[in-house]
């Protein structure tokens, strides 16, 4: 599950209502799926499903050439409230401590932090956006992580460590790739 991607290599489709977009809406009732089920056999299932629909989503926009701002904005407001839903239930459900729930949701903290100043600094001009691929390495760990809970619980601590570790370093690797594109822009 990717950042906020605003680069649109494509004309916008001027509708909400396209297959790329219900696709990624769908992530939504599967979290809350996941939240009112605790059964094993259905969580994985919601699991291997929500991450088929993250690839899905943008394999068929880029195929078919459907690129709208709505689905810009629900792919990762999808992604998060899923991640964030899967959290919650395993912390309720003691399957993840406080400190597990924060190491695996920090790169997303600081992206929505990094969101909330991009938008409120006055002198910060708009930047593209562009999905970085140790930001996807971040989002694949964070869901074998979730399986792991299910599956494999010795091996957690671990797992959420590496996500920590990487999380961490994705972080300034977002806002390292932001400040060149700024320097960028402030040269032309």
């Amino acid at each position: 599950m990717g950042y906020v991607v605003c680069y649109m290599p494509h004309p916008e489709t001027p509708t909400v209502l396209t297959v790329p977009n219900l696709v990624s809406t769908s992530r939504v009732v599967l979290a809350v799926g996941f939240l009112a089920i605790d059964a094993v056999p259905v969580r994985l299932t919601l699991l291997c499903v929500a991450a088929l629909t993250d690839f899905l989503d943008g394999w068929i926009a880029r195929r078919t050439k459907v690129v709208s701002r709505f689905g810009a904005l629900i792919d990762p407001v999808a992604d998060r409230f899923f991640v964030l839903c899967v959290v919650i239930s395993y912390v309720l459900g003691a399957q993840l401590t406080a400190w597990q729930a924060v190491a695996i949701f920090f790169r997303d903290i600081m992206s929505l932090i990094g969101w909330f100043v991009a938008r409120n600094v006055s002198w910060l001009r708009p930047i593209r956006f562009r999905a970085r691929p140790l930001g996807k390495v971040v989002t694949a760990l964070q869901f074998a992580t979730f399986v792991a809970v299910l599956l494999l619980p010795a091996s957690v601590d671990g797992l959420v460590l590496v996500v920590g570790v990487l999380g961490l370093i994705a972080t300034i690797d977002y806002t390292l790739m932001l400040w060149r594109e700024r320097v960028r822009e402030d040269r032309r």
